[in-house]
């Protein structure tokens, strides 16, 4: 007979990793997430944070953390749909509707529990989702979980978007899902292009701010405010609460009819607990901070422009990012892994991404800074670069 934990006793290639010391995953930190960490008694330059604007080791984000936990405990220990939803819930669900310029919002423990619950709960049988190829794993799963088709387009091809949507039948639901900034690239999608195909072809569009939220638009609420496209012409924003709201958490806005429904069908929403008290008082402390102060935001993106430059000088390959997260092409997985040990060694924290999630001969090192480096950090991270890929042999 077949036992099904054969392919766990099986599966060898974390641990050949971990041999060669070249495995660069679930690093234990000891230190808050800043813009120096500690790891195994040694100082890093963290370089691979999604703590964007620095929000997660900030003095009031920490004070209203903790004043939070102390006056309503560390968690509400169930759903919001029995006992655990709050009245900070629901107020925080009515400033992220404002932020975002829509009618209602609703609020998940995490943001991958939110692509699935509100992905699987909206795309039913005859439905189609049809998704960027480079669309997050969570929207991917979403649509898995859901009774309807996935159907995917090339990254950011409006051509291929088209082609696609023009094969599938007229009376059929249509969801185009994209994410407004890609996290592993860097760059934006062509929001009004896929707007107006969309209409075209009756589709509703949702659009994931995860790495938007904060960081672009000129007050930093996302890919709608960037394409001065907030007056309804997308139907939903989803995000996640773990990058610049710098806690966790996930968020969905649209018109209340849509959100309303959303409440009562989620999956992952009525059948997992609410997120701790702290983390929704930290959230609604992130927004505030965003809101009236773009200082941290500027800083991010000068730090980001002076990194960019002096890779580059060098003779790396960065793609077409226009945002704060910068991908470094090195080619190989082997060079990819070669690179993050040199890098490690010599005090740069920062994520290899290979393949299979990017294409072969693609591995990359992702960076991304956070508004809290220095100019010195920035300088030492360059520095490092060079030695490290001129040894390896990926630049000259």
């Amino acid at each position: 007979m077949a036992d099904i934990f054969d392919k766990c006793r099986n599966y060898k290639d974390a641990k050949i990793a971990m041999r060669m010391g070249i495995y660069g995953y679930f690093q234990p930190i000891s230190s808050a997430q800043g813009p120096e960490v500690q790891l195994e008694g040694k100082t890093y330059i963290m370089a691979g944070s999604n703590n964007y604007l620095g929000l997660a080791d900030d003095p009031e984000m920490k004070k209203i953390a903790a004043e939070t936990a102390l006056k309503y405990g560390t968690g509400v220990a169930g759903s919001r749909l029995l006992n655990g939803n709050t009245q900070l819930a629901e107020n925080l669900e009515k400033k992220l509707a404002s932020f975002k310029r829509k009618e209602a919002a609703l609020l998940f423990a995490t943001g991958y529990q939110m692509n699935v619950g509100v992905v699987s709960c909206l795309v039913k049988k005859g439905d189609y989702a049809i998704v960027d190829k480079l669309d997050h794993a969570s929207i991917l799963d979403g649509v898995k979980l859901s009774d309807g088709e996935m159907v995917r387009f090339k990254h950011n091809d409006m051509a291929d978007l088209e082609r696609v949507l023009a094969k599938l039948p007229a009376d059929a639901g249509k969801l185009i899902i994209t994410d407004g900034v890609f996290s592993m690239e860097g760059d934006i999608c062509p929001l009004p292009d896929i707007v107006k195909i969309g209409k075209k072809y009756g589709a509703r569009i949702m659009v994931d701010d995860a790495h938007a939220t904060g960081i672009i638009g000129k007050t930093g609420r996302g890919t709608c405010e960037y394409f001065n496209m907030e007056n309804g012409e997308v139907d939903l924003i989803v995000g996640t609460c773990s990058k610049t709201f710098a806690t966790v958490g996930g968020f969905v806005v649209g018109d209340e009819e849509i959100i309303h429904y959303i409440r009562h069908n989620a999956r992952s929403q009525i059948f997992s607990a609410s997120m701790p008290p702290a983390s929704i008082a930290s959230i609604t402390k992130a927004i505030e901070l965003i809101e009236n102060d773009t200082s941290r935001r500027d800083n991010l993106f000068r730090l980001t422009a002076d990194l960019k430059k002096g890779l580059e000088k060098l003779g790396y390959d960065l793609g077409t990012s226009t945002t704060p997260i910068l991908p470094v092409h090195v080619g190989s997985n082997e060079n990819c892994f070669k690179m993050w040990r040199a890098l490690h060694e010599m005090g740069i924290f920062a994520n290899p991404v290979i393949s299979p999630a990017v294409p072969p001969g693609r591995a990359l090192i992702r960076l991304t800074l956070m508004a809290t480096h220095t100019d010195a950090h920035v300088k030492k991270i360059i520095a490092a670069f060079e030695k490290a890929g001129k040894a390896i042999g990926v630049i000259k």
